[in-house]
């Protein structure tokens, strides 16, 4: 397995309050990985360090490295908009720009200097494509993103964060604000998206952690318990408190 992400010594505060404690951790390339664990425990907190969001938050500090392809993200030569970039994000809840669906999709393309109108159309139904919504939507592209259902709303986020060709994609709960069904729709979309792109998925479901993960890492009071293969994690963890979490003991 090839190591995308490489996270070593990670710790982070807010202001006086310690979030993330020591946190090492690979991600590798084309996998999936689950973060689980209770609310506070630092996952969400976590998954905006991988592209930097964390910088947006007053009084957030950062130690440690966290490198892409050997390359330190948090040095000073990095370029954070480029950053963004290469290691997307999408949210717990669905947030298209209130545009049309096509320029939801373009918006990210233009913003890096592309305005050719013949490959704005192919990156828009390659996105939409990708994301399995392109048959949904293809007849009303001028339509308000904001008019369709949740669950395509956040399919559409996705488009638009594939838009501009990641190498990662953050997913943090990206299922919580949906029904059932628009739930399996976006769990079989992140499987078949592995082929392309590295995906690490913040999820309160631990049923959905074991049903599209390949590997899994347990947060608990801001330390990353353990990290191992997903059956692993479920059918025979190394720690206590994984296999107090998982029973459903606490959490």
């Amino acid at each position: 397995m090839k190591s995308k992400m490489k996270i070593r010594d990670l710790n982070l505060w807010y202001g006086d309050f310690q979030g993330l404690k020591n946190i090492n951790m690979d991600i590798y390339e084309n996998q999936i990985i689950a973060f689980i664990g209770p609310s506070g425990s630092g996952k969400s907190t976590y998954i905006k360090t991988l592209n930097r969001m964390n910088d947006l938050v007053e009084d957030a500090r950062v130690e440690g490295t966290i490198k892409l392809d050997g390359e330190d993200i948090y040095s000073s030569k990095t370029d954070v908009n480029v950053l963004r970039k290469r290691v997307g994000m999408v949210f717990q809840h669905p947030n298209p720009f209130r545009k049309s669906i096509y320029d939801n999709i373009a918006y990210g393309p233009r913003t890096h200097g592309i305005t050719d109108k013949n490959k704005l159309d192919e990156i828009v139904e390659n996105s939409l494509k990708s994301a399995a919504i392109w048959d949904e939507v293809k007849d009303y592209l001028n339509r308000s993103a904001l008019s369709i259902s949740g669950g395509q709303q956040q399919r559409i986020c996705i488009a638009r964060a594939l838009a501009v060709e990641p190498e990662v994609l953050l997913m943090d709960e990206p299922t919580s604000a949906l029904d059932p069904i628009s739930t399996s729709k976006i769990e079989e979309l992140v499987t078949s998206l592995k082929e392309e792109y590295t995906i690490a998925m913040v999820t309160h479901n631990m049923q959905q952690a074991s049903r599209v993960s390949d590997r899994t890492a347990f947060f608990l009071s801001g330390e990353l318990i353990e990290t191992d293969d997903t059956i692993k994690i479920f059918t025979n963890p190394a720690k206590e408190d994984t296999e107090n979490y998982i029973s459903g003991r606490f959490g």
